[in-house]
């Protein structure tokens, strides 16, 4: 399989050294700005890539936006976080002449969390609900775009839900419909994600610890080979 990067950041230099590893090839890369320590082909537009079967994009909103207004055609997975529903949009758009591939978190950990979230929520109506995620220090965004996606399943199967995001400034008790969600930065965290059920006398929590990024990259990399094999449309974790 020939991969085209999105962005060269430490994501996708593991998704380099791990796909190599696997017997793939990068045929190029495309950044913010050209590096000459970049050790790969570097292109401005995703259809110079003429060789590639794929692309892989670990970026930013501000690379990737642009290169999708382009014209080309060739599978895409993506795993740039930010602006979660203009992305979205983007790519169920071009999924109607490509296959595309999005996850906010290229874990199958995280998938499976999902799933399990779906069952426990209605298990679990009159439960209160915080939800927390610790990431090291070098991310800028939060919360993280995972959080956001477990407070999606959350909202997708109460019949009200409110988010909030700072206590500081509340004076009254809180209340049922009400969805904690807390951001953590510091050090080297990979990144944790926990969800609490609190209800009376007992809690629930269930939680997902990365370990080493190379789950993420190697999520991408499994996704893509399965991608390049598809028809036309928009694939996430439960249709891939």
């Amino acid at each position: 399989m020939k991969i085209l990067l999105i962005g060269y950041g430490a994501m996708n230099q593991r998704v380099a050294r791990l796909a190599e590893e696997k017997g793939h090839e990068i045929v190029g890369v495309i950044e913010d700005s050209p590096k000459d320590s970049t050790p790969y082909q570097q292109y401005e537009h995703i259809a110079d890539a003429k060789d590639a079967d794929v692309a892989i994009d670990f970026s930013n909103p501000n690379l990737l936006f642009p290169l999708l207004e382009e014209s080309f055609k060739l599978p895409l997975v993506i795993a740039t976080t930010g602006e979660k529903e203009k992305l979205v949009e983007k790519l169920e758009d071009l999924g109607k002449n490509m296959p595309v591939f999005f996850s906010a978190n290229m874990s199958y950990g995280i998938h499976a969390l999902t799933k399990i979230l779906e069952a426990a929520v209605p298990l679990l109506q009159d439960f209160d609900i915080e939800l927390t995620e610790a990431h090291h220090n070098k991310k800028v965004d939060a919360p993280s775009g995972t959080l956001v996606k477990l407070y999606d399943v959350i909202e997708g199967l109460r019949e009200k839900t409110t988010p909030v995001y700072d206590r500081h400034d509340k004076s009254e008790k809180r209340t049922p419909d009400e969805i904690g969600i807390h951001a953590v930065r510091g050090g080297t965290i990979v990144g944790e994600h926990d969800v609490l059920f609190a209800g009376t006398d007992e809690t629930i929590t269930i939680s997902h610890k990365a370990q080493s990024k190379d789950i993420f990259a190697n999520g991408a990399i499994g996704a893509a080979e399965q991608l390049i094999h598809k028809d036309k449309g928009f694939y996430t974790f439960d249709n891939l």
